[in-house]
């Protein structure tokens, strides 16, 4: 008896743990603009947990962006579960009764299309994915015209019929449903309800509020709304607690109740300031259970809570930088041993100090994360890091710890992983331990080093980072559209390091794609970036910070002008430190006004010099010969120039923001 009863729990948990995922029901051609788009998915068996799946909507209609076999939207379902039928909605606002998910209205394209279930995350299906079937579960291939079909798609999904929205010429009031056999047929949509009318009418409960971001001092609403009246008074209670998130943040009822034959109720909730500088934190909105015929639609939603009582660096960000304010905190005599070398001689010297085995420090690929939380703080927020192609900051709480990159940061590794040439069996110990917990390094051949090189890592946009994956600079990736190359410079000087700092990695010229490990490209593009955009005190901040948990500095932050004789066309030329700088911080000449708007002044300069203005992608838009206290006016468009200045003492370049 008692292995019939195993057997019988087995078998239960099996096809539990095992239930099949199906696309229920369909309408996406609606009345006028599509306000009441809607897909329903099923489960076989009654309040299923859908972590883990994604719905993914497939293009294959000529006109889009997106056509042919690519994505266009995709619906993350972690966090979501079935309800007592087996059902979920996803749908537009509009949509009745109320669906789990919203969707924006006129989102779904009317076909020929599919739409599939995967076993996933949003992460693995960015916006113009291919069509695959690997870990597919479930798909359905539509149309609202019975003579066209998304074939190629059909043909990668495995299906084999597509179905029309308009087979009885009512595709804007009609739906495309599942029946028991698994086939489909069109008739009059039933959101989150069985496709044949039986099973349990839930009233559910949808919770609505004031804003998702909400800032210390200010109160915020939340709604709780039913889909029909209530027949009977409804308690409810939520709590807000999440992590630091707790009850000496706010003050306000956490109970509410929707009164007999109401259908909303609304309780207010005062956000404390708290004085302390502990940074942004996430409140949860989590409702209690409720009676067995109510369902409640969204629940355990996070809310912002922004700290006011950050603070702020006196230097600027990298999209508005400044110079020389940040001073670089070089320990006396670390560079002394360059002097009077050139060449091979200069390069080696150079390595001795940056890979020095007797004072070197490796931290873990943890330590690395919470490193970047000061090293690429953003300068206006204590709260914030800067992402480097983003060009934008993000709250520090919202580091990626899961598969989902979206609205999430994580760590860049300016010299691609996938080109450092690390041992298959070396594997990264993501567990924090501190500054004070690290090995020495072993050299320059430390390669296993080169991962969590604090130097090279970044603070990143997760969808950015797939983007730029192990492309190379330059030939082949500028940033995102739009940007306006304020990472340029930062990302030679991280790649002119670690070509020094272990000797099995190189910097050439072009694309080296064909044979990655150990070479990045593109040198001269790299060359051009470090002249052009300059570092500022940004950059020297973090070189600052990286020496404090490494114990070695980037000497090319220090002096920028060190790159061209190393890698450039002064690498037969001794190296001077006090003769070689370049730095703009350490001349004299100043423009102003920095913002600026049709006019600057140069001042400073003792001899007539040549004054050269270039866009930050190294188009030159203007040239000037200048003396002390020259005024030049602007004919530019709003954003970030490099302003190069040079006579026959020296040559520098600055920063311009033009408003």
């Amino acid at each position: 008896m008692l292995q019939k009863s195993l057997f019988v729990i087995l078998l239960l948990c099996s096809f539990f743990s095992n239930a099949q995922i199906v696309i229920n029901e369909i309408d996406s051609d609606t009345n006028s603009t599509d306000v009441k788009e809607f897909i329903e998915l099923k489960s076989s068996v009654p309040n299923f947990a859908l972590d883990g799946y994604v719905v993914v909507f497939f293009n294959a209609g000529s006109s889009s962006p997106y056509s042919g076999t690519f994505s266009y939207y995709v619906i993350d379902l972690d966090g979501l579960v079935t309800d007592g039928n087996g059902i979920i909605l996803l749908g537009n606002p509009q949509v009745i009764p109320t669906a789990s998910f919203i969707i924006p209205q006129n989102t779904i394209q009317n076909g020929p299309d599919v739409v599939a279930v995967y076993n996933g995350n949003a992460s693995d299906f960015p916006i113009n994915t291919p069509a695959i079937a690997t870990n597919l579960v479930d798909a359905l291939a539509y149309s609202n015209s019975g003579t066209t079909s998304a074939s190629a798609l059909m043909t990668i999904l495995g299906e084999t019929i597509s179905y029309n929205e308009n087979f009885n010429g009512l595709a804007t009031s009609q739906s495309i449903q599942r029946k028991t056999d698994g086939t489909y047929e069109v008739k009059t949509p039933t959101p989150r309800s069985n496709n044949d009318g039986s099973g349990i009418v839930f009233n559910g409960i949808a919770i609505s509020y004031s804003s998702i971001s909400i800032t210390e001092g200010q109160s915020f609403s939340i709604t709780y709304t039913t889909d029909n009246p209530v027949s009977s008074p409804l308690n409810l209670f939520i709590t807000l607690n999440n992590s630091s998130f707790n009850s000496n943040d706010f003050s306000g009822n956490l109970n509410a109740t929707i009164p007999s034959g109401s259908n909303t109720v609304t309780s207010t909730i005062q956000i404390l300031n708290d004085g302390n500088n502990e940074g942004d934190e996430n409140m949860k909105i989590s409702l209690a259970a409720v009676p067995s015929e109510y369902l409640i639609l969204n629940n355990n939603i996070s809310i912002r809570v922004n700290d006011i009582n950050f603070v702020m660096h006196p230097w600027g960000t990298p999209i508005r930088p400044t110079y020389g304010i940040c001073p670089a905190a070089i320990p006396a005599g670390y560079y002394s041993s360059l002097e009077g070398k050139s060449g091979q001689n200069l390069r080696l010297a150079i390595r001795d100090i940056i890979a020095n085995p007797n004072s070197v420090r490796v931290q873990n690929y943890g330590d690395a994360y919470t490193a970047l939380r000061d090293t690429d703080q953003n300068p206006e927020n204590s709260g914030q890091v800067w992402m480097i192609y983003d060009e934008q900051p993000i709250s520090k709480i919202d580091y990626q710890t899961d598969n989902s990159t979206i609205g999430k940061w994580n760590r860049e590794h300016i010299y691609c992983q996938s080109r450092l040439g690390i041992p298959s069996t070396f594997i990264p110990n993501g567990i924090p331990d501190g500054i004070n917990t690290w090995r020495l390094t072993t050299g320059s051949t430390d390669i296993e080093a080169s991962h969590d090189d604090i130097h090279h890592l970044r603070a990143v946009g997760g969808q950015e980072n797939s983007t730029r994956n192990n492309r190379n600079y330059g030939v082949d990736y500028n940033g995102p559209s739009g940007n306006i190359g304020s990472w340029r410079g930062d990302v030679a000087r991280a790649i002119f390091y670690m070509a020094i700092r272990y000797n099995t990695l190189n910097v050439v010229n072009g694309d080296p794609s064909s044979s990655p490990t150990g070479q990045i490209g593109d040198l001269a593009t790299l060359l051009s970036w470090n002249s052009l955009d300059p570092a500022d005190d940004f950059e020297m901040n973090r070189n600052n910070v990286i020496y404090n948990w490494q114990m070695n500095r980037n000497p090319f932050v220090d002096y920028p002008a060190l790159v061209n004789y190393v890698f450039g066309n002064l690498t037969n030329v001794t190296w001077n430190a006090a003769l070689s700088t370049t730095d703009f911080n350490q001349k004299s000449p100043t423009i102003y006004p920095n913002p600026a708007k049709n006019q600057i002044l140069i001042s400073g300069l003792d001899q007539i010099s040549t004054l050269e203005i270039f866009t930050l992608s190294g188009g030159k838009v203007a040239i000037y010969t200048v003396s002390n206290e020259t005024s030049i006016d602007l004919n530019l468009l709003t954003g970030i120039y490099l302003v190069k200045i040079t006579n026959d003492a020296f040559s520098t370049t600055k920063k311009l923001l033009v408003n």
